[in-house]
């Protein structure tokens, strides 16, 4: 096969999928206008040194009560949520073969009587009436349980490299129909920010039927899709903000507990997403053969390409400069996420093995 049919098929294997990923976030619902005054909910939020973080997470929701867990922390995380309003219970030990943040939801839920539960991660944030906005949603729509994505806010090189470039490549492989159809087995749910009604959640069995799951808000989702609990998955991006990492170190991290346990978990999905990695990183070397055969302006189009494609998700034209490096910096990541797995190596997060 010539270069320019290899970069012709490429390119068009990179607007495809760019495509159905954007289309995909897009299909979810949006978190519409309109609250209760006064919703029965707990908000609970599992926290692990979380000092720089929790406070603007606990005052988001000055009109519900709030449930900081916390899990063992090192740093000032217990006492900055009392002042700033928040009840605070210590999370019981870990059963052996059990996560820090299932752990610490489950016992939030066991203190907490409200119709509703809300469970929010303490590096979220969000706007005045929020949980009355999403109760009120879940009510009008017959839910019995809702999970939102809030706005993604990146501040450091790394996260506005890779980034909005692991969400575009995330959304490839779910489809936003099939999550939200009680007829499909396609399951999703966003652990940041999980709303769901309280005797639901127990007769589930709540976290702590899927305590030694990493991936713990895609478990619930499947096993509430076994259940029949009539769900959703939405957008929220006017109401709720997160920023997940900070640092390169973070991000890796972060990535490589996840990334290739959601394939495992869901493999159809895991074979999209694998599809689109291996096709977007064809780019350097399908690029390198058009220059060497001095394709000159083929290869200044296809060199700008995967950024044009994922301009949506970087929200500008830095994704040109930005998209190359995410391509490769996130298949460092991805590769390591699958030897450790395969390898049953542990993964460290915040200063305990998980795996």
């Amino acid at each position: 096969m010539n270069p320019a049919t290899a970069a012709a098929l490429i390119a068009i294997g990179i607007l495809v999928l760019a495509f159905k990923a954007r289309l995909n976030y897009l299909r979810l619902p949006v978190l519409p206008a309109g609250s209760l005054p006064e919703a029965d909910v707990t908000v609970i939020i599992p926290a692990r040194n979380e000092a720089a973080n929790i406070e603007r997470a606990v005052r988001s929701f000055p009109e519900v009560d709030v449930v900081v867990v916390d899990d063992a922390s090192s740093d000032g995380t217990p006492a900055l949520a009392r002042g700033a309003g928040a009840q605070v219970i210590a999370a019981p030990p870990l059963p052996d073969g059990h996560l820090g943040k299932p752990n610490a939801c489950y016992a939030g839920s066991l203190a907490s009587i409200t119709e509703w539960l809300l469970f929010v991660d303490a590096d979220t944030w969000y706007e005045p009436g929020f949980a009355g906005q999403f109760v009120a949603y879940a009510q009008h729509e017959k839910l019995e349980m809702v999970s939102a994505f809030p706005r993604r806010h990146t501040e450091s090189f790394f996260e506005q490299v890779l980034l909005p470039y692991a969400f575009a490549l995330y959304f490839t492989g779910v489809n936003a129909d099939h999550v939200n159809s009680a007829v499909s087995r396609e399951a999703l749910a966003n652990g940041q920010c999980l709303l769901i009604r309280r005797d639901t959640y127990r007769r589930l069995g709540g976290h702590g039927a899927v305590a030694t799951s990493i991936i713990e808000d895609v478990a619930l989702a499947r096993r509430a899709k076994r259940h029949g609990v009539h769900a959703r998955v939405i957008r929220a991006e006017a109401h709720g903000h997160v920023r997940m990492y900070e640092s390169l170190g973070a991000i890796w991290r972060g990535f490589e507990k996840n990334s290739f346990r959601f394939l495992l978990v869901n493999p159809l999905s895991g074979a999209i997403v694998v599809a689109a990695s291996i096709v977007l990183t064809s780019y350097l070397p399908v690029l390198a053969s058009l220059l060497a055969t001095e394709n000159w302006v083929a290869a200044a189009g296809f060199a700008v390409l995967p950024g044009l494609a994922l301009m949506p998700w970087y929200g500008g034209a830095r994704a040109i400069v930005l998209t190359p490096v995410a391509i490769y910096l996130f298949q460092a990541i991805a590769l390591s996420a699958m030897f450790k797995t395969l390898t049953r190596r542990k993964s460290n997060w915040k200063g305990r093995p998980v795996g």
